[in-house]
């Protein structure tokens, strides 16, 4: 009798269907989110069947394109606007959703090509382009301000200065940003992902690189979690259930991700006035709404309310948590003060992206004859921008004393089990 064959497990192909679904899929929940959280934010009511057009500005920001928005107030008034942020619910399920979807089609291999990676990673890039051109071409839109009833309605009728704004989305820049995002989830999610396949030339680098950037996106995710925990729990017993859907369709990662930062003692500047306002927490508002520019960090929220001490606590336990899981998963020939250096670094990293991802910019502003703002609930400015290189050191420093501690613990755990091991 001969020998029966054991033959290998089949590869999942990696063609142009598979890319179709991987961008279709990741598009579609991101449309999902994105709508959602604006319907639960009342942008379904928007006039001139314009609620599909914001969708569309949503995902263009989500990705990192570029929306331009211009008023029109008549020959003798200017309007002035003007919006920068990105809502990191629906970036972070795009990224979650194309990342997998790219790795699915590698799995079960050690090694794969650059050639191989680079013609999977073209096919995605080449439907995702389409898409984005797509998107920008959608995202735009023309809305009047309404101005009520008074004397200032009665000038602007007048003087022909009925202010107007609009968006756009700049095409070149939405698909160069959007194309450069793509990139970076693509080759994230291949630093990440303990299974993926990698060229030859680069497997020296996924004992020192993989470990720790695995432990900051389970990081980043832990804190999401949290935030949702809080966001529902805040639902349930104060209410705001309307607003709290938004936030978590739409900027839960913007707020638990600041909440990290704050935890490690960065400090935020910003100013909130007008009509605009932060989302929850209310404390931001509170904090924020001062005649000039404010600091938000560990003092100011303190100061208003105790409890957000805890944050500082939060942190300390998340990064402990993936400090040890992380030395505990690696080879124990590494020493305490690589792993300390390892997970600095890529702290590091994660709170210089969280800071440069995180930015809230908005202003609006109507002018007539050259004179000032108007007002009357017309004019508002609210920013939030972070003190980076402040943030940079201090998630460079937490990560160098929790990255050694957490080897120092993993380290004894090792210890103990070769002592009671036979």
């Amino acid at each position: 009798m001969s020998s029966p064959t054991v033959s290998e497990r089949p590869v999942a192909r990696h063609g142009w269907v598979q890319a179709v679904r991987t961008v279709l899929v990741a598009l579609a929940v991101m449309t999902l989110s994105a709508a959602l959280g604006l319907w639960a934010a009342g942008a379904a009511d928007l006039p001139d069947g314009a609620f599909p057009r914001v969708v569309a500005a949503t995902l263009v920001t989500a990705v990192g394109g570029s929306i331009e928005l211009a008023g029109d107030a008549g020959a003798l008034a200017e309007s002035r606007a003007g919006v920068t942020v990105m809502p990191l619910s629906v970036t972070l399920a795009g990224a979650l959703l194309l990342g997998w979807g790219f790795l699915r089609p590698l799995r079960h291999r050690a090694v794969a090509s650059v050639r191989e990676l680079a013609g999977w990673a073209a096919r995605i890039a080449v439907l995702w382009l389409l898409a984005l051109v797509g998107l920008a071409l959608g995202a735009r839109q023309t809305f009047a301000v309404d101005m009520g009833s008074g004397t200032l309605s009665d000038l602007a009728g007048l003087f022909g200065a009925a202010p107007k704004v609009g968006f756009a989305a700049n095409v070149p820049l939405t698909v160069l940003f959007g194309l450069l995002w793509l990139a970076g989830v693509l080759v994230l999610a291949l630093a990440v992902a303990r299974g993926a396949p990698l060229p030859g030339r680069l497997l020296r680098f996924q004992e020192t690189v993989r470990p720790a950037a695995h432990a900051m996106v389970v990081l980043l995710l832990a804190c999401v979690a949290v935030g949702l925990v809080t966001a529902l729990v805040v639902a349930a017993t104060r209410g705001h259930a309307a607003t709290t859907f938004a936030l978590i369709l739409l900027g839960l990662p913007n707020v638990a991700w600041l909440g990290f930062g704050l935890g490690l003692g960065a400090t935020w500047d910003g100013r909130v006035d007008g009509p605009f306002g932060l989302p929850l927490p209310h404390v931001l508002d509170a904090v924020l709404r001062t005649p000039d520019v404010s600091e938000l960090n560990l003092g100011s929220l303190t100061d208003y309310d105790g409890r957000y001490a805890w944050l500082v606590v939060v942190d300390a336990l998340l990064l402990l948590a993936v400090a040890f899981r992380t030395a505990v998963c690696a080879p124990a020939r590494v020493r305490l003060w690589q792993h300390a250096m390892r997970l600095a670094v890529a702290l590091a990293l994660t709170v210089l992206m969280i800071c440069l991802t995180g930015r809230v910019s908005a202003h609006y502003a109507l002018s007539l004859l050259g004179i000032g703002d108007l007002g009357g609930g017309l004019s508002g400015e609210l920013f939030l921008r972070p003190r980076l290189w402040q943030a940079v050191a201090l998630g460079a420093l937490w990560g160098l004393v929790t990255g050694f501690l957490g080897a120092l613990a993993a380290h004894a755990v090792r210890r103990g089990r070769g002592t009671g091991g036979p």
